[in-house]
């Protein structure tokens, strides 16, 4: 029997991840956070007030087991002086069969056959939810959008609304073999998933390990400056009684041209692999470092590869 993987995130760290989890024989379930609102999800969100679709888009792209044009088809964004600018064809469509199913969780399960996906995703709510960020100069900041925006440091984030929980996602977390919390922006995208009594509830009822796949650079205003422990430390106190058990963290070295073309242009800088501070975690670290297209990125099958064996020796 497949061993059955909850993948908690949002945003492209997340279907990155998926890209290469899908390649290998387990039963994967993506809880997508969905306090997005910028670009196209931002506007149609406010036309039909639906939970932000946009990272869902990206989730069904990287899971879905169709021909190469059904993924072109999907983010092809349209580039026009009507008010379909800017929207790509996947949120229409997510859009649209969330209006005919009755919410966003029954209109990705549909979206989801056809698309023949490899897993199966689960909005983390079907609410319209706003997330809040206190920043580091006391400023309070509604919408993921005009926080990611902001010159000032995340401090903590909430939700302005408490949302209603999806529950197949309280009972895929009491029934699976691992939690993964992916890669991607700890407080706009992992934490969000986080924010939520029934989950972490379910996470300490489960007591299933919590794996964590680390970035391979800091973002900023979210974790400048900061190791692998130290995000580690950052995540672990939204968990409760819970804490993360396995870090997944590259040790491969950054060309140099490369990681100084990010510290200017993007104030980006490698994440320290501190792991003589990573007490009572196990460690996984390999080089996962490769380039695409001029842009860092995971080597997903690796790092998939890697949560694969520690998932069957477990």
């Amino acid at each position: 029997m497949k061993k059955k993987v909850v993948v908690l995130g949002g945003g492209t760290g997340m279907s990155s991840l998926l890209k290469g989890l899908k390649e290998f024989p387990i039963d994967i379930t993506a809880v997508v956070s969905v306090c997005d609102d910028g670009r196209s999800t931002g506007r149609l969100r406010e036309e039909f007030h639906v939970p932000a679709m946009g990272d869902i888009r990206q989730v069904l792209v990287s899971l879905s087991e169709t021909e190469p044009l059904v993924e072109q088809l999907l983010n092809y964004r349209f580039h026009t002086t009507s008010d379909l600018d800017g929207h790509p064809i996947g949120n229409l469509l997510l859009t649209a069969i969330s209006n005919m199913t009755g919410n966003m969780s029954s209109g990705v399960e549909a979206l989801g056959k056809v698309l023949n996906l490899k897993g199966r995703i689960l909005p983390l709510t079907d609410d319209e939810v706003t997330l809040v960020a206190k920043m580091e100069d006391g400023s309070i900041i509604e919408g993921e959008h005009n926080i990611t925006e902001s010159d000032s440091k995340i401090i903590d984030v909430y939700y302005k609304n408490k949302p209603l929980i999806n529950q197949d996602v309280v009972s895929a977390i009491k029934d699976c073999d691992l939690v993964i919390l992916s890669m991607g922006s700890i407080f706009t995208s992992i934490i969000p998933n986080l924010l939520c009594p029934e989950v972490v509830d379910a996470l300490e009822k489960t007591g299933v390990p919590i794996m964590y796949t680390c970035n391979i650079m800091t973002q900023p205003g979210e974790t400048d400056n900061l190791t692998v422990s130290e995000h580690i430390a950052t995540i672990n106190k939204y968990l409760g009684n819970r804490k993360v058990d396995v870090v997944v963290a590259n040790n491969g070295k950054i060309d140099k041209k490369i990681a100084k073309k990010y510290e200017t242009l993007e104030q980006k800088d490698p994440v320290l692999l501190d792991e003589d501070k990573l007490k009572n975690i196990q460690v996984i670290s390999n080089d996962y470092v490769t380039i695409e297209n001029e842009l860092l990125r995971h080597d997903t099958i690796l790092l998939s590869l890697d949560i694969f064996k520690y998932l069957i020796t477990k």
